[in-house]
């Protein structure tokens, strides 16, 4: 059986990136381009690229990666390509750049109808920037297929799909018919490694680039739903205790009671 497996990925600002090389644009209430700082895959997308791989080790599938933005750094987007991608299709648009989570689902939903064949839609769990999470079930719900959240285990069995999706108190077995969209968790595991081989595959593939144009959208879907009234990147202000005691015994029971005190503990 051949399925073919459509996984969106994200361009984010790197979340290892300090608060203080973070700045605000006050005027656009967005994070300023940072100078020397590229972005990376999203942290959760690339576990749902490392989940659509795994069913491809299994089974004969067809995996191509969707991405929205209005510029793509190459060596970041590819990398799904180099580690066993088969197709990467890229929206780049000016007219594209900062959707609220609605448009952005109505963006990808309509570039998943336009690819056409799809059996399994795999997304990140939520992306690291905005940490929204509303994104993957708004796909789903304009496209008219059931949802499976946090996700760390996809099989294919006998037609169907059988996810184990992350609870509270450990995990839950559920199975639907395809097609079907599921978001991923890292609980799964990390994206396999690239190959030297996988590396310069991937820099042979061009991917298809589409506009708003190509997609023939209507301008309701793309109306903002959502404001942002303020932006600010937290202060941090050190502070420290130093506890003392005559022993160390006595140094360990003051800081239990200090931590008890401020209801640390």
């Amino acid at each position: 059986m051949s399925i073919n497996i459509v996984v969106c990925v994200k361009q984010v600002l790197d979340p290892e990136t300090p608060a203080a090389a973070f700045r605000i644009e006050p005027s656009a209430k967005n994070i300023m381009t940072l100078p020397g700082v590229s972005p990376v895959l999203n942290g959760f997308d690339e576990n749902a690229v490392e989940a659509a791989l795994r069913l491809k080790d299994k089974i004969d599938a067809n995996v191509t990666v969707l991405s929205l933005d209005s510029k793509f750094f190459m060596d970041v987007i590819k990398k799904p390509l180099s580690v066993g991608a088969d197709h990467l299709v890229l929206l780049e648009d000016e007219a594209l750049g900062d959707l609220d989570s609605y448009a952005t689902a109505y963006v990808l939903s309509e570039a998943i109808k336009k690819i056409g064949q799809f059996d399994i839609i795999l997304c990140g769990r939520q992306a690291s920037d905005w940490d929204g999470a509303q994104v993957p079930q708004g796909i789903a719900e304009m496209l008219g297929l059931p949802c499976i959240t946090v996700a760390k285990k996809l099989e294919l069995v006998q037609g169907r799909l059988v996810v184990h999706r992350v609870i509270p108190d450990g995990y839950e077995v559920v199975e639907a018919s395809l097609p079907v969209l599921v978001t991923v968790t890292n609980e799964l595991g990390d994206l396999r490694y690239a190959t030297l081989k996988g590396i310069m595959a991937a820099g042979r593939i061009v991917p298809a680039i589409w506009g708003a144009a190509d997609l023939e959208l209507e301008s309701a879907g793309l109306a903002p739903r959502i404001k942002v009234t303020s932006l600010s990147v937290p202060q941090a202000e050190p502070y420290c205790v130093f506890i003392e005691g005559g022993n160390n015994a006595d140094a360990g029971r003051q800081l239990a009671s200090k931590l008890r005190s401020d209801k640390l503990i």
